[in-house]
C-alpha cells in the first residue's frame, strides 16, 4: 500500500512538474560542461591561492563571483551589497620564552605553545605536579589524578599512553578529541580540575618543521582561552622533575606527585581582526517573492602550505560554479520574462573548511527569514567519481543526503526532477544515521537543517584519492557528469520555486546531535 501511495505521489508530482516548471526548465541548456569549466578555471586557478578563508585569495574569489552575479543581472542579496561580511580572528605570537631554574630553553628545540589557549604575559611557578599520562577514563578504571591536588598549579604529563602515541582514527578530529588519551581530552581534564597550566612531554623535539607563530583562525572565543598549554621536550621535563637522564622511557617511571622547581614562562600574542564573507545574490520572485529558496556551495578551501597550493577544484570549486551556472540559467529565463514564483537566493559561503563558519553566521544572522525559507539545496563536491564506483552505470550517479529528513515533499520532488532531466542514480547511502563518516554534518546545509529548513545535499563521495590534497585539480573533473548533476539540481530548484505551497516540515531530524 505504501509503495502504491509513493508511486501515485511521484506520478502526481511528475505531472505537476511538467505543468508548472517547463518555462524555467527549458533554460537548463544554459548549464553546459563548457560554462562550468570556464568558471572553475578561474575559481580553482593558482591566482586564487587555494581560497583560504580571510586570505587575499579568498577575497579575489569572492570578487570574481560577485562580478559574475552582477554580469548576470542578479540583485545584491544583502541590502546594497553582494557580500555578507563576518568577523574572523587570528592570534600572532610575538614573545615566547621558557626557563627552568634559570636555564633558558629554545623554541622548537625544546618547547612550543598552543596558540589557541596560551595566555598573554608572564607566569611563574615554584612547583609542578607530575600526573603521569594525565588520563581519566572511567570505562578502563584509569585516573592519573587520583590523590593529586592540582588546583592553581602547573601540571606536567606525558604524551600518548603507556602503549605509545595516539593516532587519528576513522572518525577524524571528532573521534580523536573524544579519546581520553588525546591532547584535547587531557587539556580538558587539567582545566576542569583547576590547574593553572599544562605541559605535555612530547617526542616531537627538536621539531622537524617550524611551529607556526600564527594560530588557527577563529570566529568565537576559545572555551579554554587563557589556559596555559605547551609541549615540551624530555630535556625540559628532566629539568622540571630532577631527572638527570631524561627520555620518554625513563620518565614513565617517575613517581607522580609534587616537585619543587622554578619555572618562568613568557608569552605575548596579539589578535588580528580579519574578516571573510558570503557572496549573496537574489532573483526576486513574483507572487511568492516573500518566500525563499537557497542554492548554496562553499567557495573557500585550504589555501597554501608554504609554496604548495591546495586548489580545491572539486572541494568545493565544483559546487560553487554549480550554483553560479544555475544562477546563469535562472537569470537567462528571467531576461526572457520567465521568473520564478519564489525568490531564489544564490549564496556561495566561505569558512566551510574552518567549521561551516559562513553558513553558521548566516543561520544566526539570516538576511531572509528562515521560517520563510522553503529549502536549501547544497552542492558540495559534484565534479568527481567516487573511487569505490568503478564500472558501467554505477558512474552515472550522485549521493543525495537529507532525503528522509525534515520534509516528505523533498524526495518526491527530487526523484521527479531527476526523471525529467538527467535520470542519474540517486544514492542515499550517506543518510544512514550510523554513517561512520558523518557526512550529514560536514557541509553547509547542516546549519539550515538544525534551524528546521528542509535541505538536500548533493555530493560525489570523493573521500579518498585527492580529498584535501594539492592534487584536487581541475583536470580531474568530469564536466559531463557534473553537468548532469547540476542540471538535476536545477530542475529540483525549478519545481520548488514554482509549486503552490512551501515544503512541508513534517519529519524530525533523525540524526544524533552534532
Amino acid at each position: 500500500m505504501k509503495k502504491l501511495l509513493w508511486i501515485s505521489l511521484l506520478l502526481v508530482s511528475t505531472m505537476s512538474f511538467a505543468q508548472t516548471t517547463k518555462d524555467l526548465t527549458k533554460f537548463a541548456n544554459v548549464i553546459t560542461a563548457k560554462g562550468l569549466k570556464e568558471k572553475l578555471s578561474v575559481i580553482a586557478s593558482a591566482e586564487m591561492e587555494g581560497r583560504e578563508t580571510a586570505s587575499p585569495g579568498q577575497k579575489r574569489a569572492a570578487a570574481f563571483i560577485e562580478s559574475e552575479f552582477k554580469r548576470m543581472g542578479l540583485l545584491p542579496g544583502n541590502g546594497n551589497s553582494y557580500q555578507q561580511v563576518y568577523p574572523v580572528y587570528q592570534d600572532v605570537l610575538t614573545e615566547k620564552k621558557l626557563s627552568v631554574n634559570g636555564r633558558s630553553f629554545e623554541w622548537d628545540k625544546d618547547f612550543n605553545f598552543n596558540l589557541q589557549t596560551i595566555a598573554n604575559g608572564n607566569a611563574t611557578f615554584k612547583e609542578v605536579v607530575f600526573a603521569g599520562y594525565g588520563i581519566v577514563d572511567a570505562e578502563k578504571g584509569i585516573n592519573d589524578y587520583e590523590n593529586l591536588e592540582v588546583k592553581g598549579k602547573l601540571v606536567v604529563i606525558l604524551d600518548g599512553t603507556s602503549n605509545g602515541p595516539v593516532t587519528m582514527g576513522q572518525g577524524g578530529n571528532r573521534a580523536m578529541n573524544a579519546n581520553p588519551a588525546s591532547p584535547m581530552s587531557k587539556l580538558r581534564q587539567a582545566s576542569s580540575k583547576g590547574a593553572a597550566g599544562l605541559l605535555i612531554v612530547s617526542a616531537d623535539f627538536p621539531r622537524k618543521n617550524p611551529t607556526a607563530t600564527k594560530g588557527n583562525m577563529y570566529m568565537k572565543a576559545n572555551v579554554n582561552a587563557g589556559f596555559l598549554m605547551a609541549n615540551v621536550s624530555a630535556e625540559v621535563a628532566g629539568a622540571l622533575l630532577g631527572n638527570s637522564t631524561p627520555t620518554l622511557a625513563t620518565l614513565k617511571d617517575v613517581k607522580k606527585g609534587n616537585y619543587p622547581t622554578d619555572v618562568n614562562i613568557a608569552a605575548t600574542k596579539t589578535t588580528e581582526n580579519l574578516e571573510s564573507s558570503n557572496v549573496v545574490a537574489v532573483l526576486p520572485g513574483t507572487d511568492k517573492k516573500d518566500e525563499y529558496l537557497m542554492l548554496t556551495g562553499h567557495y573557500d578551501h585550504l589555501g597554501k602550505r608554504g609554496d604548495v597550493i591546495y586548489y580545491g577544484a572539486d572541494d568545493d570549486g565544483s559546487g560553487t560554479v554549480g550554483v553560479m551556472q544555475m544562477a546563469e540559467a535562472f537569470a537567462a529565463a528571467a531576461k526572457k520574462g520567465f521568473k520564478p514564483r519564489r525568490t531564489i537566493v544564490f549564496m556561495t559561503v566561505s569558512g566551510e573548511e574552518k567549521g561551516l563558519w559562513g553558513s553558521d553566521y548566516y543561520s544566526e544572522h539570516p538576511i531572509f527569514p528562515l521560517d520563510k525559507t522553503t529549502a536549501d539545496l547544497n552542492t558540495d563536491m559534484v565534479g568527481r567519481v567516487d573511487t569505490e564506483r568503478t564500472t558501467g552505470d554505477s558512474l552515472n550517479y550522485v549521493y543525495v543526503i537529507g532525503h528522509d529528513k525534515l520534509s516528505t515533499d523533498l524526495p518526491i520532488i527530487n526523484e521527479a526532477a531527476n526523471k525529467a532531466s538527467s535520470n542519474i542514480t540517486l544514492d542515499y547511502k550517506y543518510d544512514d544515521p550510523a554513517d561512520k563518516n558523518m557526512i550529514y554534518y560536514r557541509s553547509d546545509h547542516y546549519n539550515f537543517a538544525k534551524k528546521g529548513v528542509p535541505i538536500l545535499f548533493f555530493y560525489d563521495g570523493m573521500l579518498l584519492a585527492d580529498y584535501h590534497k594539492p592534487t584536487d585539480t581541475i583536470e580531474k573533473i568530469n564536466f559531463e557528469l557534473m553537468q548532469k548533476r547540476v542540471t538535476m539540481v536545477y530542475y529540483t530548484a525549478c519545481e520548488i520555486a514554482q509549486r503552490e505551497d512551501m515544503l512541508k516540515r513534517d519529519l524530525k531530524l533523525n540524526m544524533p546531535a552534532r
